[in-house]
């Protein structure tokens, strides 16, 4: 049991603060649109978090799908099958993102109409999204690698990787919005180019020759794309379920508080990604671990590595929920440059009321990717579809027209509460099995 804890603070540490770099990438954006470019620039942004969170769910599905069936074929001993699941999840990452491409070059602008940016708003949201789409291959790319590089055995790097993405996207935000004065486009750019650094630290891997995975010709294989989907489908819905509520409360609150209504979610939100990204490290911790162990048919070990899974996240999301209430003041304060007050008051309310679901979100999510890596792809999508879109959306048109914006606001954590007793009742019944 001391391995185990051990190679569990190992992982989970590394992916923990791996995926903080990861949610910095548009935190930062926003820390810096906000100062650079305004309450507009804040608006712009969050219309286009959604097809963010589409292409990196996509690309997380990919990764995570591949990584988990690489692990399992590696507790098996099937070394056939463990070669042959990179090149054909790298087939896949090909043709997705040649998708998101394609989408950036020609239909930037009603992609953002579509998302809601109006004559205030379109501009600065289409200079944005457009090259975020044409940048989605290198996004994809490194989701892929960051996966696979951890399952390889290499969880360091794999947080080296991401967070020397992170760090030098803070730093281009700074100097293409400001001395450069590109503003959006420029923050665009940062956020775009964070990949390719990220996999630059990640090609350490190959280059020491340390990879037992490799790219070589294969067949594409309908068959291997349905199984790394299926088990990275709760990845998926997880991002994009976020950009779906994001889109639906964005549309919701248009109505009932405008564009300032808006630039308050979006400071709500963008937090929200961030502190989600702990639970998502915690996830994507115990991912290789349990796949490895479940190949092994090692019951004790699979269980263990779940109740520190369960257990850290509730002690986290308290953490960061107490930190959340009481420090709402300076928080919203960083993201206002011009002190709205309107702004101040909607944003501090909702982020007293959206984070009370910390707690159930941390639950959720670790028994999704539990669920996941041991080859439950069903349980997983069910609780991941469940809080990305069966109950959350009805949830949010009825409390919204119950209650208005706190109604908004309380969506979350009604969601969360009801898809968590779902949750625990499957992780019962697959811990009696195992």
């Amino acid at each position: 049991m001391k391995n185990i804890m051990k190679t569990f603070i190992k992982y989970v540490s590394m992916n923990i603060i791996g995926m903080l770099g990861i949610s910095f990438y548009i935190l930062a954006d926003t820390f810096f649109i906000a100062r650079g470019v305004g309450p507009d620039g804040l608006t712009a942004l969050n219309l286009a978090i959604p097809v963010y969170s589409l292409f990196h769910g996509i690309g997380l599905m990919i990764g995570m799908g591949g990584a988990t069936r690489y692990s399992l074929a590696l507790g098996l001993g099937n070394e056939t099958r463990r070669q042959g699941v990179f090149p054909q999840a790298a087939c896949l990452v090909l043709f997705f993102s040649s998708i998101f491409t394609i989408l950036g070059l020609v239909a930037t602008e009603p992609l953002a109409v579509l998302l809601g940016a109006d004559g205030d708003t379109l501009g600065l949201t289409v200079g944005y999204l457009r090259i975020l789409l044409i940048f989605t291959p290198f996004f994809m790319c490194n989701n892929l690698l960051v996966c696979f590089v951890r399952n390889d055995g290499a969880p360091q790097l794999s947080m080296a990787g991401m967070l020397a993405g992170s760090i030098f996207n803070v730093i281009m935000d700074y100097v293409l919005i400001f001395p450069l004065g590109l503003g959006m486009q420029g923050a665009a750019l940062a956020t775009a180019a964070s990949p390719l650094v990220s996999m630059l630290v990640l090609s350490i891997h190959f280059i020491k020759k340390k990879n037992k995975f490799h790219l070589r010709p294969v067949r594409p294989s309908l068959k291997s794309f349905a199984d790394i989907c299926a088990l990275g489908s709760s990845s998926l819905v997880v991002e994009v379920s976020s950009g779906l509520v994001m889109l639906v409360f964005n549309l919701l609150i248009l109505r009932i508080s405008g564009n300032t209504g808006v630039a308050a979610y979006g400071v709500v939100a963008n937090i929200a990604l961030v502190l989600t990204s702990i639970f998502n490290g915690i996830s994507q911790g115990i991912q290789p671990l349990t796949s490895q162990n479940s190949g092994k048919k090692d019951s004790a070990a699979i269980r263990q590595i779940l109740r520190y899974a369960l257990a850290l996240s509730l002690v986290l999301a308290v953490l960061s929920y107490a930190l959340m209430y009481f420090a709402s003041t300076p928080v919203v304060a960083l993201f206002n440059k011009e002190q709205n007050p309107q702004l101040r008051a909607i944003a501090e309310n909702g982020m007293r009321l959206y984070f009370m679901a910390l707690p159930f979100i941390g639950v959720n999510i670790v028994a999704a990717s539990f669920l996941s890596s041991i080859a439950r792809p069903r349980q997983a999508f069910a609780i991941s579809i469940g809080r990305g879109i069966v109950v959350v959306i009805p949830a949010a048109f009825l409390l919204a027209g119950m209650l208005g914006l706190n109604g908004i606001w309380l969506t979350m954590p009604v969601t969360e509460l009801i898809v968590c007793l779902l949750a625990v009742a499957f992780l019962r019944r697959e811990t009696k099995r195992t």
